[in-house]
Formats: C-alpha cells, sequence, structure tokens
C-alpha cells in the first residue's frame, strides 16, 4: 500500500491472534521505524520486545499491582485536563463507542476490566516498550512520537496491527525492573503488536477526525 493509504487505515488493534511474529519480522519493522527523523539525528529511542512466557509473566505483575490498588507512577504524568474542544472530543468517542457496543464506558467495573485488558497486552503476542534517557529534553519527546508513528505505519504495511498504551505506563518502575532497564530510563509508551483479529467485534469501531476547517489557518 502506498504511504497515505497506510496513515489512512492504520487503527488501534484491541484484539490480536495469538501467533507469535517471526523476529526477523519485528526487527524489520524497527529498522524501518528507525529512520524517523529527529533533533540532529539523536535518535533517543530505544526498544524492548517482550513475548511469550515473559510477557505473560509481566501481564501478571501488573494486574497483580493494579488489583491491589497500588499507586500509579508512570514516568510521564498522565493528563488532568483538556481544553473544552477536546474534552468534547472524548465525550463524543465514549458516546459512539457506548453506542456500537451497549457498554457504559464510564461504568467503574468496566473501566477495571479494560485496564487489566490492556496489562495482557489485549491477547497480543508481544509487547513493545519505547524508552529514552530520563535526562533527554521535551523535545525528545516528540522525536521518540515520530519513532513510533512510524513503527505502528511499518506494522500496518506488513500486515500487523499494533495499538499505543499509556496504561502499560502506569507501573513504569515494575516495568522496567522486570526488563532490566535502568531507572536512568524514561518509559515513554508501551504498545501491543500482533496479528489482528479483525473478526472481532472489538476492532469493528473506527473513530472519526475534526473537519480540517477546525484545525487549518490559512494565511495568504
Amino acid at each position: 500500500m502506498d504511504a497515505v493509504e497506510c496513515i489512512k487505515t492504520r487503527m488501534s488493534i484491541r484484539k490480536f491472534k495469538p501467533e507469535p511474529v517471526p523476529k526477523k519480522v519485528l526487527l524489520n519493522i524497527i529498522d524501518a521505524a528507525k529512520r524517523s527523523p529527529s533533533y540532529k539525528n539523536t535518535q533517543p529511542w530505544e526498544v524492548a520486545i517482550v513475548s511469550g512466557a515473559k510477557k505473560d509473566e509481566l501481564s501478571k505483575i501488573l494486574i497483580e499491582l493494579f488489583e491491589k490498588g497500588e499507586k500509579t507512577s508512570p514516568d510521564i504524568p498522565e493528563p488532568l485536563s483538556w481544553t473544552p474542544n477536546m474534552e468534547m472530543r472524548i465525550k463524543e468517542l465514549f458516546r459512539k463507542r457506548s453506542e456500537r457496543f451497549g457498554i457504559d464506558f464510564s461504568d467503574p467495573e468496566y473501566i477495571k476490566k479494560a485496564k487489566k485488558a490492556n496489562f495482557r497486552f489485549y491477547g497480543a503476542p508481544h509487547g513493545i516498550f519505547l524508552f529514552q534517557d530520563a535526562s533527554l529534553p521535551q523535545w525528545s519527546l516528540f522525536d521518540i512520537g515520530l519513532f513510533a508513528q512510524s513503527l505502528m505505519l511499518a506494522a500496518h504495511a506488513s500486515g500487523l496491527g499494533t495499538v499505543p498504551q499509556a496504561f502499560l505506563t502506569d507501573y513504569a518502575g515494575a516495568v522496567k525492573e522486570f526488563l532490566g532497564i535502568p531507572e536512568s530510563k524514561r518509559l515513554v509508551l508501551g504498545i501491543s503488536i500482533g496479528r489482528p483479529d479483525l473478526e472481532d467485534k472489538t476492532n469493528s469501531f473506527r473513530t472519526d477526525r475534526v473537519d480540517s476547517s477546525e484545525i487549518v489557518k490559512w494565511i495568504e
């Protein structure tokens, strides 16, 4: 597929087939993502990929922390407020998803179930964690965002699915300890990756986008 089609058809996958992806395929995706631009070619991204029994073990650790009510401690704090127009988009998303699936997404029990699904990598055979040195400035977060997008597009072009997950960073210390990552590294994002189960209803929902007139200003 061409680049524009790849961008427009990529979607966040929340149900995967369990079959593992060959390491060569995953490495090819990482190699493609490395072509992402970065400030002065600093390439401030580091990658850890967890699979198989180790992935299941990490899932168990994260779910146990969640069930015990352990306070979350992500390296990048979650946003606590949004502008009015963004808040409206969030509410509209929840409304449409509720209509599509008949679920109250504000129900505490559903929220618990959804978080556990995150910690189980939505059944994906692999989890990817993106790190960078914690001493790096904010601009490097932009660079690693470019890397993450390139990675997900390369995966989609290879017939795989991905979903970026902030929840996988909730217990950053525990993740880094399990993966053998130094505390001097900043956990930026978790990404589940595998073959998408497109027959599952979970993957039938597509989010919309605002009209370009809402975000573009022409100066002529």
